[in-house]
């Protein structure tokens, strides 16, 4: 994993509903979950959770899709544990030097 995607990652998962949703839909697996069920899950307006969501898509940690009038969203694990990895690399003494 690069720096920058890492960053992003770290940045998006940083904040607390952001992680929330990350972990809730890591739960969720591949069925995903529809947006307004997030919303209702956090008590996050659809207007805020929009942009939640947006920034957890630019980091590369969810993905969506829309079926009939629904949009569901997916996380990707694998960019997780890139992350994970990444700074278990970070943590090496040979990283360091």
């Amino acid at each position: 994993m690069e720096k920058k995607k890492a960053r992003m990652a770290m940045s998006a998962l940083s904040q607390e509903t952001r992680l929330a949703v990350f972990m809730l839909l890591i739960d969720a697996g591949d069925a995903g979950m529809p947006a307004g069920i997030i919303s209702e899950t956090t008590k996050t307006s659809p207007t805020a959770m929009s942009a939640h969501l947006a920034i957890l898509s630019q980091a590369g940690l969810v993905k969506s899709k829309k079926i009939g009038r629904s949009v569901i969203y997916r996380a990707i694990p694998k960019v997780a544990h890139e992350l994970a990895d990444f700074l278990r690399n970070l943590c090496k003494s040979d990283a360091r030097s």
